[in-house]
């Protein structure tokens, strides 16, 4: 149910990589607040039950399968939304991968390639796309889901770790050069999240005691707690147009 504080009603919301986990918690909770939210993944079925759900719950929402490391899927999520629906109000980018978790020495170049295209090109063009639109339509607000990688590599996650480094300074330039359209651009810094994204993490007693031994409360977080924080981000409660960048991490703004 929206709030009078975080009313979306009449907002289209694209979420990426919302079939579970955060991406998932991100898109039922921006629905609640009024917003029609556009569940995106890889496997369309999966998108289509998070997309259900939402719809059970009195919520409005559709499914549009895209794989934000193929450019021509990209393309075809774009035209669809201009098609249907004329604008984007707000964009989450949340579809990431991490293909290999081992030494950095030994990562191949297809781990390379492949973390690269999805965290990196694919966050830089879906904001392309969204921003264009919305630049279009009198701004909105774009918020990407980086990690606490960035600013401190995670044990085994090096080309992962670089990757969201890179989205947080490529958010910085998205902030600043879009503002003057209205467009808000903020990133997300999740810490230590248990999904299946993450299993790794939490399949290895030792490396999952590395993990816990930074963060200030002792535990690992679940996807719901990353979601209010996006929802402040994307509401008209945060007005930053002003080409600043917001980073959280765990609840901690830099």
């Amino acid at each position: 149910m929206a709030t009078q504080l975080f009313d979306l009603t009449g907002k289209i919301a694209l979420v990426s990589g919302a079939s579970r986990g955060i991406g998932e918690e991100i898109a039922k909770l921006l629905a609640e607040q009024g917003a029609h939210v556009i569940v995106s993944s890889r496997k369309i079925d999966d998108c289509s039950a998070v997309a259900e759900g939402i719809r059970q719950a009195g919520g409005s929402a559709e499914a549009f399968a895209c794989n934000v490391g193929n450019m021509e899927q990209i393309a075809q999520l774009f035209a669809h939304i201009q098609k249907t629906h004329g604008k984007l109000d707000i964009c989450v980018n949340n579809a990431a991968t991490n293909p290999y978790f081992g030494h950095v020495l030994d990562t191949d170049l297809g781990a390379y390639n492949k973390t690269v295209e999805v965290n990196i090109r694919g966050y830089f063009f879906m904001s392309i796309e969204a921003g264009k639109l919305m630049r279009d339509h009198g701004g909105g607000a774009i918020v990407n889901t980086a990690s606490v990688n960035a600013l401190q590599p995670g044990p085994m996650q090096g080309i992962y770790s670089i990757t969201k480094a890179a989205v947080v300074n490529m958010t910085k330039v998205f902030a600043k050069e879009c503002a003057p359209f209205g467009i808000r651009c903020n990133a997300l810094l999740p810490g230590l999240t248990k999904t299946k994204f993450a299993g790794a993490l939490f399949s290895n007693d030792d490396i999952y005691k590395i993990a816990v031994q930074g963060i200030p409360m002792g535990r690992h977080a679940e996807p719901s707690e990353m979601a209010g924080t996006v929802l402040y981000l994307v509401s008209d409660a945060s007005s930053y147009t002003t080409g600043e960048c917001i980073v959280v991490d765990g609840g901690m703004t830099i």
